[in-house]
């Protein structure tokens, strides 16, 4: 359970809708208001929709320098588990350390994932001075991070202007976990890649593509926005884009 206030508009998001489910999983330091308008875009598509908010996430950095990983990929897993209650068919999209819980759940979970959907999919980084982090965590609780990385004025994903490095060394963990069983995913995949993203570099995409198995990985490049695509210039692009392919891929 969270011990610090939630910060306003960082709430998670649910909406009932009709027999196809939507989870939507935000990133690392992030919150629910990064995936807001698209979750409100599915759900008015007709979609059940859940953006579950992590723990130790849109509260404060301190407080999630004290979760770990499996905490994080519990609560989406949760969250699944109560959509499949209601809905015969669902999906999972995912930005930044999002992707890659949606890609552990297409891992765990290959028979109730039916789609995924990653925008700027993090599961890791070629930064050199992560090889440090086992010491540097030691040293000091948290670094400055790069928040709103995104091109369009007036956005705001509600993110933390830290970084934790207790829970960077989590993130790292739950990356080697994920990388390792890319290979047991089978759902229909859509890729969202921002040209410009100064947040996540380019490892995770050469790890990603070649790496799952599905039959069906589809390529979209976004022009005009930085690494919070959902909230920037591309954002209707990824909503009515990430909507098709989903009803592409449902059941009738």
């Amino acid at each position: 359970m969270s011990t610090s206030t939630v910060r306003p508009g960082a709430e998670p998001y649910a909406a009932g809708g009709g027999p196809r489910g939507v989870l939507l999983c935000h990133g690392f330091t992030g919150s629910p208001a990064a995936l807001r308008p698209w979750a409100e875009y599915l759900a008015g598509q007709g979609y059940t929709v859940r953006v579950p908010r992590l723990p130790g996430h849109g509260t404060t950095w301190q407080e999630m320098n004290t979760t770990t990983w499996q905490q994080w990929y519990g609560e989406v897993d949760q969250a699944l588990t109560e959509l499949r209650e209601t809905c015969e068919w669902t999906a999972v999209c995912g930005l930044s350390m999002g992707g890659g819980l949606a890609l552990r759940l297409a891992e765990n979970r290959p028979d109730e994932v039916g789609a995924l959907v990653l925008v700027n999919p993090a599961i890791g980084l070629k930064r050199l001075d992560l090889k440090l982090l086992p010491v540097l965590r030691r040293l000091t609780p948290s670094f400055p991070g790069i928040s709103n990385d995104i091109a369009k004025p007036g956005q705001d994903e509600l993110a933390y202007e830290r970084v934790p490095l207790h829970a960077m060394a989590q993130q790292l963990l739950m990356w080697r976990d994920i990388q390792h069983y890319l290979a047991l995913v089978h759902a229909p995949l859509l890729y969202f890649r921002s040209k410009t993203d100064h947040v996540v570099d380019d490892l995770s995409q050469s790890l990603i593509l070649p790496g799952v198995s599905s039959e069906i990985r589809e390529f979209v490049e976004l022009e005009r926005s930085y690494h919070v695509a959902t909230l920037d210039h591309d954002a209707e692009l990824i909503f009515t884009r990430s909507a098709e392919f989903l009803a592409e891929h449902a059941p009738d």
